[in-house]
């Protein structure tokens, strides 16, 4: 789980008074509040903060879970896949047994 905080701060700023008058039109003018609009600017001027996520991570820890067994193609054989999981987990649950696979007669296809 991913979790960063932002910390917020009340900072204290001299203008000129036609200068903050204008700034508050503007703000008005925009419907956003004077320090919005102030963000904004700051923003505008500096790009947006983006959190230090650290290195990103190797894409195979996220795919390669498993790395025993049969090579799967799970792109084809989804459903079938499914479909197995589910089914053994409902003879798991019922405590049944698997039922053999039919073996195919001869000159059937």
């Amino acid at each position: 789980m991913l979790l960063w905080f932002i910390m917020t701060g009340r900072k204290q700023i001299t203008m000129d008074a036609d200068l903050k008058r204008r700034a508050h039109a503007r703000a008005a003018q925009l419907g956003i509040s004077f320090a919005e609009y102030i963000r904004r600017l700051v923003v505008s001027d500096l790009g947006e903060l983006k959190p230090d996520l650290g290195p990103k991570p190797d894409i195979s820890t996220v795919f390669n879970l498993i790395d025993e067994g049969p090579p799967t193609n799970i792109a084809h054989d989804k459903d079938k896949m499914v479909g197995e999981a589910v089914w053994e987990e409902h003879l798991r649950k019922t405590g049944r047994r698997p039922r053999r696979k039919a073996q195919r007669r001869a000159g059937r296809r």
